[in-house]
């Protein structure tokens, strides 16, 4: 259950059963396998319980009556059972292990399309650390519940309850010993289930949190270097492992709780028969070869009882990784295709129309957008100015639909778009954000995110409109070098370069830039934009400035204030005629000639 924030609501939980039984999707594809292998197993251990009857026929048989002539065919007989035992517990793994495996690619493959499904808020508002440890350690926790606990809480079961019936064949008395003290075994286990699955819950979530402070750390390592802060994170990691650990020792608390009723009460059970059955004995109402059975069965059913605790427990906390995981996978994506999308016309032209637009983020009252207007006109580039926190960056996400708008319009050639296809869409719209991100991949992969099929010589194109092939063909490998992860190998403004080729190499109609050219200096940047006018003629350009340089290579300047466009118009009339236009200039590092 997700709450209106979108993190996990804990105010309601489903039964352990139903929570499992949401993976039957998952399991129907290989569900003649899984039976395949309970049915292994069961015969498996069927065939192990069946050896005490042969030993019974050994001793009131051949020992008894002193006639060893059929004593090597029973004792083959046994024999016989343990290889079928041991074979068949051989075909139950084979059975299982590419099943399991298969189920659980299966659901780290839909968790991962179902993250790239949902929108950026949602994003937002979940810590990277949960939603791995959901992707891994949830997912490997479910994969092993299928692959044995599942089976085995079924086997064990039908094997119980057939060594009871095979007891109370065997000698009544013992057979009602051990049923007797199964009950209170299968009380204490279902009593323990509840308060250890809402302990394994608390720990997998705990866990979660220790995985976004490590991986916080990693990412972020430069920073707490320079600042002296990893003794700060090293005490915040402690704390939480300290609180890790003592979750997990509550489930060993628990665990060793029911343990001990688990080693007891057969024991308790074992001293029962032997009384009994050495009284029938010596009254003449039991064999020495039956009592033998029947203490060689509750033995053999010894470990199916015992299980049944700890098997509860692994169930319980496959439900909670389950729960888990439908967590994410439950949350809607709010930003989709239409279920008519319109076509765009051919060829896309670029003209952005934002019409009395609105926004707010979810769980707020206020709007960062109050009915803005706007229109870009195709093949002109707008400077987006504005103080921080005018919602520059936001009105930047709703042109490719990284979020929607609450109210009003934003068109793009005429349409709506939220009445395109996100893949339409994206494909004339490109982005380049003021925070560059570089994958653990080569330079060709990092740039041809940005396209589709696209070739070196594309590539090479969008390199020298962002001024980088120079210091791409200087590495290593030139395209073919990896760089390291967040490209943090690359300088500031190596890596916005890269980003920014990454923008045009598709040849966007749209380009909505979000400042990425904050770490070029002033000559780079030029000879940058430059290229830009010159390579991509006719490309309509949404560019969050923040410098000087690049509102003066602006067709027009946009002011964004309290919501809504303030004013509008070419650089040197705002400058002449609108106040606060000229004093938000006269905050940046200006140039004279800016300021003329």
């Amino acid at each position: 259950m997700l709450s209106e924030s979108g993190e996990p609501s804990t105010v309601h939980r489903e039964s352990t059963l139903a929570t499992l039984w949401r993976l039957g999707p998952y399991l129907r594809p290989v569900r003649a396998v899984i039976v395949g292998a309970g049915l292994s197993a069961l015969i498996a251990q069927l065939a192990g319980l069946s050896v005490p009857l042969v030993v019974q026929r050994i001793i009131d048989g051949p020992l008894a009556e002193r006639d060893l002539s059929t004593l090597p065919l029973l004792v083959l007989g046994v024999l016989a059972l343990g290889v079928l035992e041991a074979g068949l517990f051989w075909v139950r793994r084979r059975l299982l292990a590419g099943a399991t495996t298969g189920v659980e690619k299966r659901m780290r493959h839909d968790l991962y399309a179902h993250l790239q499904r949902l929108s950026v808020g949602f994003h937002d508002r979940w810590q990277s650390g949960q939603l791995l440890s959901r992707a891994v350690t949830d997912l490997s926790t479910i994969r092993r519940f299928v692959a044995f606990s599942m089976t085995f809480l079924v086997v064990n079961s039908l094997l119980v309850l057939a060594g009871l019936g095979l007891l109370f064949w065997l000698a009544p008395p013992l057979g009602a010993v051990l049923a007797v003290m199964s009950v209170p075994l299968v009380l204490l286990a279902l009593l323990y289930e509840v308060r250890y699955r809402a302990a394994a819950r608390a720990a997998q979530d705990q866990s979660g949190d220790v995985a976004t402070t490590v991986e916080e750390s990693v990412l972020g390592i430069r920073v707490l270097k320079a600042f002296g802060r990893g003794p700060h994170l090293a005490r915040r990691f402690s704390e939480q492992a300290r609180v890790l650990r003592g979750l997990e020792l509550r489930k060993v608390r628990l665990l060793a709780a029911i343990w001990t009723a688990i080693i007891v009460l057969p024991e308790l059970t074992l001293a029962a028969q032997l009384a009994l059955g050495g009284y029938a004995i010596a009254n003449g109402t039991m064999t020495v070869g039956t009592l033998v059975a029947a203490v060689a069965i509750a033995a053999y059913l010894r470990w199916p009882i015992d299980s049944i605790g700890w098997l509860l427990a692994d169930a319980n906390t496959a439900a909670a990784a389950c729960e888990r995981y439908w967590e994410v996978r439950d949350a809607r994506p709010t930003v989709v295709d239409p279920p008519r999308p319109r076509p765009l016309p051919e060829p896309a032209r670029g003209h952005v129309r934002f019409e009395d637009v609105r926004f707010a983020y979810p769980g707020s009252d206020s709007e960062v957008l109050r009915g803005l207007d706007l229109e870009i006109r195709p093949g002109e580039t707008v400077a987006l100015v504005g103080t921080t926190g005018s919602g520059k960056t936001t009105l930047t996400t709703l042109v490719p639909r990284l979020d929607d708008v609450t109210g009003g319009r934003l068109l793009v050639d005429g349409v709506d778009v939220r009445d395109l296809a996100l893949a339409d869409l994206r494909r004339v719209v490109a982005t380049a954000f003021e925070e560059p991100l570089l994958f653990s991949a080569s330079v060709r992969e990092n740039v041809a995110l940005g396209g589709i099929d696209v070739s070196d010589d594309e590539v090479r194109a969008a390199l020298r409109v962002a001024h980088a092939e120079e210091f791409v063909d200087a590495l290593p490998w030139g395209l073919s070098t990896r760089i390291g992860e967040q490209g943090l190998s690359l300088s500031g403004g190596q890596r916005q370069r890269l980003a920014l080729a990454r923008a045009v190499v598709g040849r966007p109609a749209v380009l909505v830039l979000d400042d990425p050219l904050s770490a070029l200096d002033v000559h780079t940047e030029a000879e940058v934009e430059a290229a830009l006018r010159r390579v991509l003629s006719g490309v309509t350009a949404l560019v969050v400035a923040h410098r000087p340089s690049t509102v003066a290579l602006a067709d027009r300047v946009a002011l964004l204030s309290e919501g809504r466009i303030a004013a509008i118009g070419e650089h040197h009339e705002l400058l002449r005629d609108n106040a606060e236009y000229r004093h938000l200039l006269s905050t940046m590092d200006t140039p004279e000639e800016v300021m003329a």
